[in-house]
């Protein structure tokens, strides 16, 4: 494989818990479940989607439980070895830190977003932006005070 020298050398990231003949497909066969485990979130769908309270609350459970294990690995570590104070070979530390979150967002319920002024169905009231670049009435756009008001509509 090829170094960039501007990436932290494998002693920095590898952990050697795990041999990287594994690893690198583990880590590959991850990242293509968290994809469809995301797709499925996404459409509020499927097989994976957190649908139910109870799972999302088991979910925060384990990201809570999961986010404690690694502080209390990293602090070990800082106190066992001193030598890898403060960042040094923590870099698997802290992605499990990133896939901590990763479990905590799924536990969070989607909220549907819409556009401002739009109505079920798909119409939308005179004077509000539909989209970017489509506004209502021929009027130009202006963003307000975190509003998608078209300047000159009523109000």
């Amino acid at each position: 494989l090829v170094e960039p020298a501007w990436l932290p050398g494998p002693e920095h990231w590898f952990s050697g818990i795990l041999p990287y003949e594994y690893l690198l497909p583990a880590q590959i066969l991850l990242l293509m479940f968290m994809t469809v485990v995301t797709y499925d979130a996404m459409r509020q769908d499927g097989y994976w989607y957190v649908s139910t309270d109870r799972t999302r609350k088991i979910l925060r459970v384990v990201a809570a439980f999961y986010c404690a294990a690694m502080a209390a690995r990293y602090a070990l570590t800082m106190l066992f070895v001193p030598e890898l104070r403060w960042f040094g070979h923590t870099i698997p530390i802290f992605f499990h830190f990133v896939l901590a979150g990763y479990i905590l967002t799924l536990s969070t319920p989607i909220i549907a977003a819409t556009a401002v002024g739009a109505r079920p169905g798909g119409r939308s009231r005179p004077g509000y932006v539909d989209s970017p670049g489509n506004c209502t009435e021929g009027r130009s756009a202006s963003i307000v005070a975190g509003t998608s008001r078209v300047s000159g509509g009523p109000g």
